[in-house]
């Protein structure tokens, strides 16, 4: 038999308290979780609770705004889908956003609402984005690249995800009491 010292036998904690680096790592994405929650949120509810906006043409109207982003977009067949019906494809964008920034903020089904958010970030950016030059003028493409860690991470703290996970677990009860036996 071999002896010798174990590695892992050190705490990281620094006079009894959690090592603060580690802190922030597990903390790293709540505050860009929360930033985009609040903003697809608020940009669902703006186009919710704004008539020139659900309206087929006029000033403001998704119609109009589709209908000028047509010729500069990278797709213009999604523009034409969506112009066969602008009122219920902005409907969908308004509910998708709500959705999304709800299921960020509450970390709920974290990992899905991310690539929801994502896609929505892809299809304005490959639409109403695409011609703005210099690229990063675009506010979309930065959106699609905030949702990527969102979608590989998920929620690990402060989420309806974390807390389900605990208990599936047994709780943070059962796994000290179970750390005392190994």
């Amino acid at each position: 038999m071999t002896h010798g010292i174990r590695s892992d036998s050190h705490t990281p904690y620094f006079d009894g308290g959690p090592d603060w680096r580690d802190t922030a790592t597990r903390y790293a994405l709540l505050p860009l979780r929360l930033f985009l929650a609040v903003t697809f949120i608020y940009a669902g509810l703006d186009k919710l609770t704004d008539s020139a906006f659900l309206a087929d043409s006029g000033s403001g109207s998704i119609g109009d705004m589709m209908s000028a982003a047509r010729d500069s977009s990278a797709i213009p067949a999604m523009i034409d889908m969506a112009l066969n019906n602008p009122v219920g494809f902005g409907y969908a964008i308004a509910i998708g956003e709500l959705a999304v920034g709800i299921g960020a903020l509450l970390g709920f089904l974290t990992r899905l609402a991310a690539f929801g958010g994502a896609l929505i970030s892809l299809s304005l950016w490959l639409t109403v984005s695409w011609s703005a030059s210099p690229y990063y003028y675009g506010n979309d493409l930065p959106y699609l690249m905030a949702w990527i860690p969102l979608i590989l991470a998920g929620a690990p703290v402060l989420s309806v995800d974390a807390a389900i996970r605990s208990r599936r677990r047994g709780g943070p009860s059962r796994h000290r009491a179970g750390a005392a036996y190994h």
